[in-house]
């Protein structure tokens, strides 16, 4: 059961905290920066836009990479509002030409690349096996892992030594429930796909891990829930959803030296989701 007097989330579940160089001196590419458009008054951060903001507070300059190009403008205009540096790509995933292109706008645009944080997905199907159409398959297939293996394979020849990439996947990928096969089966395949990238990369110090996030109160998160109210009933030990925030900090510290001996793992972020069912 929720708390009925939940305790105030911490500063950095807020994106409140401050900086603290982390990151200081890095080049990182995020893919999927931008948030997807909402109508609430108070709609919450997106994972991809909080990583982008946080990978800059923590010192990073920072390629805001996403199809949508107003969404990742505004994510870059945060990042330059409070001092940041970084530059706009703009890219549809789901063209393989375009993901191996934008690995190189990205080195341009900020001298090189140190870090890669791939968070692009979409949900495409009606529900169920039957529910999805070998289209629709194809297509979730396409921008949930075919994506991440042409950014991955692009990038991975010239990341300098104690680089990283940060993969995020869901624990959809992990236990049943979205009803929607083709998402589900995309992210365990981040899972698999990011451990033959760490084997890889390993020879040249390149590290390569995976984010899973579980319930986190996004605007895609809520777009989910009215599409599939049961989703907000979900039991979580922790007793709420996660923040785009908390994601962010967790793909940090995928990147940062902190995890310099980590590679191959893969990281849930969920708030006791999997294990409390």
């Amino acid at each position: 059961m929720p708390d009925p007097d939940p305790p105030p989330l911490p500063a950095e579940a807020r994106g409140e905290a401050v900086g603290r160089g982390r990151l200081r001196g890095r080049r990182v590419l995020v893919v999927g920066a931008g948030t997807q458009p909402s109508d609430d008054p108070d709609a919450p951060i997106g994972n991809g836009r909080a990583a982008a903001i946080l990978c800059a507070r923590e010192g990073a300059a920072v390629a805001c990479a996403d199809r949508d190009a107003a969404s990742a403008r505004e994510t870059l205009a945060a990042i330059e509002k409070e001092g940041g540096r970084g530059c706009l790509c703009v890219a549809d995933v789901a063209d393989a030409a375009a993901c191996e292109a934008l690995i190189g706008e990205a080195r341009e645009g900020l001298g090189g690349l140190d870090g890669i944080v791939l968070n692009v997905g979409i949900g495409r199907g009606s529900g169920g096996l039957a529910g999805t159409s070998v289209e629709e398959w194809d297509q979730t297939l396409a921008v949930n892992l075919r994506a991440h293996f042409v950014l991955a394979r692009a990038a991975l020849a010239d990341l300098p030594r104690g680089a990283s990439i940060a993969f995020v996947s869901s624990v959809a990928g992990r236990t049943p429930g979205s009803r929607l096969p083709a998402y589900d089966a995309s992210k365990a395949g981040v899972e698999a796909l990011c451990r033959h990238t760490a084997l890889e990369g390993a020879r040249g110090g390149v590290r390569a891990n995976v984010v899973v996030p579980g319930l986190i109160d996004t605007p895609l998160g809520r777009s989910a829930t009215r599409g599939r109210p049961s989703r907000a009933r979900t039991p979580v030990p922790l007793g709420r959803q996660g923040t785009g925030w908390e994601i962010a900090y967790a793909i940090v510290f995928v990147l940062s030296d902190e995890a310099s001996y980590m590679t191959g793992q893969t990281l849930v972020v969920d708030g006791g989701l999997t294990w409390g069912r």
